[in-house]
Formats: structure tokens, sequence, C-alpha cells
């Protein structure tokens, strides 16, 4: 079993940066990638970062391009998504989660094992 563990999250202002981390602990597997998505109120999940299975590039949907960064301590088996001049429409529950097959790294159903989620709310 994996257990992923996100936090950081919080109540910033408009214009404002945050940075949400997921710490991985449990199994292991020789192959898996992470992703994270976003789930607004009233709204489906939706993509916002993920990695291509050869791990060779970086894909962020069109929303948070240029503002949002994901990246990787391997040493502490933690990922992180740093989120600059934030907007109010980022406000939602940010989950990190990983996947184990070579799945559409930018649908949830790709994915295998998820957190719990963590609130970021932008005041306007």
């Amino acid at each position: 079993q994996v257990q992923l563990v996100e936090s950081g999250g919080g109540l910033v202002q408009a214009g404002g940066s945050l940075r949400v981390s997921c710490a991985a602990s449990g199994r292991t597997f020789s192959r898996y990638t992470m992703g994270w998505f976003r789930q607004a109120l009233g709204k489906e999940r939706e993509f916002v970062v993920g990695i291509s299975w050869s791990g060779g590039r970086t894909y962020y949907a069109d929303a948070v391009k240029g503002r949002f960064t994901m990246s990787t301590d391997n040493a502490k088996n933690t990922v992180y998504l740093q989120m600059n001049s934030l907007k109010p429409e980022d406000t939602a529950v940010y989950y990190c989660a990983l996947r184990i097959k070579p799945n559409d790294y930018n649908l949830p159903r790709s994915y295998d094992y998820w957190g719990q989620g963590t609130q970021v709310t932008v005041s306007s």
C-alpha cells in the first residue's frame, strides 16, 4: 500500500504564492509517475500537472502554465507544487496522485493512489 500525504494548503490573497507538498511512503514501485489534480466545489476533478511515463517531460494544464511548477525531492520521497500569481479561480482542494501504469497522465482514472487533499483558497 502507498500513502500520500499533502500539506501546505491555506488561504492566500490573489497574486500571492503557496507551496503544497506531497510526502509518499509505503510500497515502492520500479516505475511510476506523480501528478497533481484539483477539485473546486461543485466541479469535477481536473488535471494540473503530470509527467510523461518516460519521465522526460512535465505537462501543465493551460490554466496554470507559467505560474505553477512541480518539483521532486527524491531523498525525501516528496513532490512539491509551487503556485505563484495565484488567482481566485485556483481555489480548490489539491490532490497528489501516483500512477503505476503508462496510462494517460492527465486523466484521474490513470492514477492508482491518491492523497487526502489540501485546501487552497485564494481571496480576491
